[in-house]
């Protein structure tokens, strides 16, 4: 309940104080500081084993649901007494939602919409899908308390304590790749004392291409929901738009066979406040991630795991069902652009002129699979990305 009720501002101050205490001696220190620390590193031990406690219990409940929707028949078609179909008893309805802005791959998705509407996500009932602690396929914000004598910058030391810390509260076998680790008494300022598990460790942020942080590079962006950090690993002011790490090499040859010259008209927003439409010159293509065919039922009535899409060079990640369907990746107009696009899917499109492609080296290769999801015209079933260059990086 204290980690609920207090405001996360106490935890950075309580922390600050105690820290400049290590600089008094010993018989001059504060023993309510000292308790007070203790009681915050409790709280927020109990918070993160409730945080998890309700991840358990709502994948339970979605895990449930779905297992009682197989279970139940399908419903009858009703049909009019003149033996057609009647419209307005169908069972589902499409979408009511506007295509995308400038969509030319937006027709057809409404299948995968409707689809999507009735995942077993939308069936979690009960108080730990209500719980604004923990959203189902969400990631989990846990809390560690860390007081970090370098300040907002936690050390590799800062780091190994705040692992340590995880270990006390008993939560390491529960810990999943992508959970996020938040040392409250660094501050709440951007992502600040925000970690990520890899599996094994807490990593920090990436900050090549924004100040307040991205997600590493080594955690594979489609073995998650394109939602799946959303307000929990936050962006910058100057964009919305997160930077993620696809591989759309398996996708080349799709790609090569759409990609289009466009012009595309951008709203855009002068340092005086005012909005002034630009048109600009963009190559667009797209490919499609396809759901795997479901299995039969076997003889004894079970049907077997739905498949799923493994990732290469990964340890048994899989894409997330949320990037099935439509992807449309787009880059500038400009040949250098063309290029780099050309170089993300190697083998996909024909050599260039200059002799024979060079080899890139592992670092060069991480690099062509930046990119930034567009969150004002993605929608379900048609995620949009763009390129990220080596123009953009900060450092």
């Amino acid at each position: 309940m204290r980690g609920v009720s207090l405001p996360t501002h106490e935890y950075s101050r309580v922390a600050e104080a105690y820290v400049q205490s290590f600089s008094l001696p010993m018989a001059a220190r504060d023993p309510g500081l000292l308790a007070e620390a203790r009681n915050l590193t409790m709280s927020t031990r109990a918070y993160t084993r409730v945080v998890l406690r309700l991840r358990a219990q709502a994948e339970r409940e979605a895990s449930d649901a779905a297992m009682l929707r197989a279970a139940l028949p399908p419903p009858p078609s009703k049909r009019a007494t003149n033996g057609y179909a009647s419209n307005r008893s169908s069972p589902s309805r499409a979408s009511s939602r506007a295509p995308s802005p400038n969509s030319a791959y937006s027709h057809g998705q409404h299948s995968q919409q409707s689809h999507g509407q009735h995942s077993p996500a939308g069936l979690v009932a009960g108080p730990a899908s209500r719980s604004p602690l923990f959203r189902v396929k969400r990631a989990p914000l846990l809390r560690v308390f860390v007081p970090s004598p370098d300040g907002d910058w936690l050390s590799d030391k800062s780091v190994l304590e705040c692992e340590a810390e995880i270990k006390r509260a008993g939560i390491s076998d529960l810990l999943r790749i992508g959970d996020v680790v938040w040392d409250i008494a660094v501050g709440d300022e951007g992502n600040v004392g925000r970690l990520i598990w890899d599996g094994s460790y807490l990593i920090d942020l990436d900050y090549k291409y924004s100040a307040v942080g991205d997600l590493p590079q080594y955690l594979p962006t489609l073995a998650f929901s394109p939602s799946y950090f959303h307000r929990v690993i936050r962006t910058g002011p100057a964009s919305m738009n997160p930077v993620v790490h696809i591989d759309i090499s398996p996708w080349g040859q799709e790609i090569a066979a759409n990609l289009q010259l466009l012009q595309d008209r951008v709203r855009t927003e002068t340092p005086q406040g005012a909005f002034h439409n630009v048109v600009r010159w963009v190559h667009r293509s797209s490919f499609v991630i396809r759901a795997p065919t479901k299995p039969r039922a076997s003889v004894g009535g079970r049907r077997p795991p739905s498949p799923r899409i493994p990732i290469p060079e990964t340890s048994g990640l899989f894409v997330d069902p949320g990037w099935y369907g439509t992807i449309v990746v787009e880059t500038e107009g400009t040949n250098e652009a063309l290029a780099d696009l050309q170089d993300r899917c190697p083998g996909a499109f024909p050599p260039r002129a200059g002799g024979p492609p060079t080899v890139m080296l592992k670092e060069a290769r991480d690099a062509k699979k930046v990119f930034k999801i567009l969150r004002e015209k993605s929608r379900p079933g048609e995620i949009w990305i763009r390129a990220v260059g080596p123009k953009e990086r900060l450092f």
